[in-house]
């Protein structure tokens, strides 16, 4: 289960194999495939891209035409507002334009400034510029994402 992947080794408080400790939720849930990948993502944020901890949601319920959606990873602004949306996947899961139209299906009625779609393995973050979605080369550190340009 505990697939290595392309991402820093982090260390995780574990139980018997079966849950994960998730600092965002504090506590423990279900170790599954999906999970392994977005605790690794919650770290590498917070510790790779100084995303402050306390601005960061975990499965955060977003509107989407009068239903909620899910979101895996949310980080908000000083303000509360959106920044960025990752959507996780297990490592096993390709990345395919179905991924990528359930995560666009987040931004709807919602301004948001990042999205990043993740097996653990590949990492894909885009950028809205100018009302559509570019791909970046890498992940912004969470000060960058503040004072991009738009």
């Amino acid at each position: 289960m505990n697939v290595a992947l392309n991402l820093p080794t982090y260390r995780f408080k574990i139980k018997q194999g079966e849950q994960i400790f998730d600092r965002i939720r504090k506590k423990y849930v279900a170790l599954t495939p999906e999970e392994w990948v977005r605790q690794h993502v919650v770290e590498f944020l917070i510790r790779e891209k100084a995303c402050p901890s306390g601005l960061l949601g975990v499965e955060v319920s977003l509107p989407y035409w009068g239903m909620r959606q899910r979101a895996d990873i949310v980080v908000f602004n000083k303000q509360a507002k959106p920044l960025l949306i990752v959507e996780c996947k297990a490592a096993t899961v390709k990345l395919t334009n179905k991924t990528f139209e359930q995560i666009a299906r987040y931004t709807i009625g919602q301004d948001i400034d990042y999205l990043i779609v993740t097996n653990g393995l590949k990492h894909y973050c885009l950028q809205k510029q100018n009302g559509k979605y570019e791909f970046l080369d890498e992940i912004p550190n969470y000060d960058s994402m503040l004072n991009a340009d738009f």
